[in-house]
């Protein structure tokens, strides 16, 4: 695809198309393991207390595992868990061979220590990528399971602009849930990469030196307009809720939610740019399907 420039509006890398896409591959994934080697991969999420947004974020995963044809499974513990009892459970879960995929979902309540699931958590369950393991494979550039949303981006970055080596890439964000696996993941497309964060010196200069900028700071529309290189791919994997800009809907105290970029300043600028809603965060529940898959092959060792 050719580079736009500085065309009148950015063109939309919409993440529902892409996310509907993968799921189909999955699906018929799973058809051809269940028939040819009869092996269902299997996902288990792990959801300790009651909060709302995690909450629809693990009915989602599980609906579209089960769409998938998958084996899906969900443990929803009370918010007063213990440590002992999580721990026991993700072990239950690693011995169990009809799970492949276990994810844990974070944050966990602040009585609990996430460091010490993910230390027993096995790896090569280890779906959302975020065991040492894993991050280690992925910084050596060995095969593992990497994390969901980088992977998510990777294949919305290629789908949109094609042919990655050679070009310069700027992450706002150094997460180890974001803003660092996907660093590595562009460097390993022959990108040539810089992390930035908050305490980065004039950042809005850093960002348009940018051919593809990645935004993962956590920040509501920090990243401005004239922050982005015309032409520009912009990975937008900010989630905020804001109020509304109508000041009655605001009043009611109704959000909305919104990425870490300027969304219509930067569409002006941008030759590529993800929605938030309806970009990213789309394609990490459908990368995930996709690593359970990849994960039981690699246990069951079919190719």
């Amino acid at each position: 695809m050719s580079d736009p420039g500085a065309a009148a509006a950015a063109q939309i890398i919409d993440g529902k198309v892409y996310a509907e896409g993968v799921r189909a591959e999955v699906a018929a994934e799973v058809t051809r393991l269940k028939s040819e080697h009869g092996l269902q991969p299997g996902l288990a999420v792990v959801l300790v207390g009651d909060d709302p947004a995690s909450q629809i974020y693990v009915r989602s995963k599980g609906e579209q595992s089960l769409a998938a044809g998958m084996h899906s499974v969900t443990h929803r513990l009370p918010e007063a868990t213990t440590q002992d009892e999580l721990l026991r459970l993700v072990a239950e879960l690693n011995a169990d061979p009809a799970i492949h995929g276990i994810l844990v979902q974070l944050p966990l309540p602040k009585h609990l220590d996430e460091k010490q699931v993910l230390a027993i958590l096995d790896p090569e369950k280890d779906v959302d990528g975020l065991t040492m393991v894993n991050a280690g494979r992925l910084a050596s550039g060995l095969p593992g399971l990497y994390p969901c949303t980088p992977l998510g981006s990777m294949i919305l970055l290629r789908e949109a602009v094609g042919e990655l080596a050679g070009k310069r890439a700027v992450v706002v964000g150094r997460s180890m849930l974001v803003g660092r696996p996907i660093a590595q993941l562009l460097l390993q497309a022959d990108c040539t990469v810089t992390i930035a964060h908050s305490r980065t010196g004039d950042l809005p200069a850093v960002c348009r030196e940018a051919e593809i900028l990645v935004a993962a700071v956590g920040r509501p529309r920090m990243i401005r307009g004239d922050w982005i290189r015309p032409g520009a791919a912009v990975i937008d994997v900010g989630i905020n809720r804001v109020p509304f800009d109508d000041p009655e809907k605001a009043a009611q105290g109704k959000t909305k939610v919104v990425g870490d970029v300027h969304f219509k300043e930067a569409r002006e600028v941008a030759g590529w740019i993800t929605p938030v809603p309806g970009g990213v965060g789309l394609m990490t529940v459908a990368v995930l399907l996709q690593n359970t898959v990849t994960a039981a092959k690699r246990i069951a060792g079919v190719s």
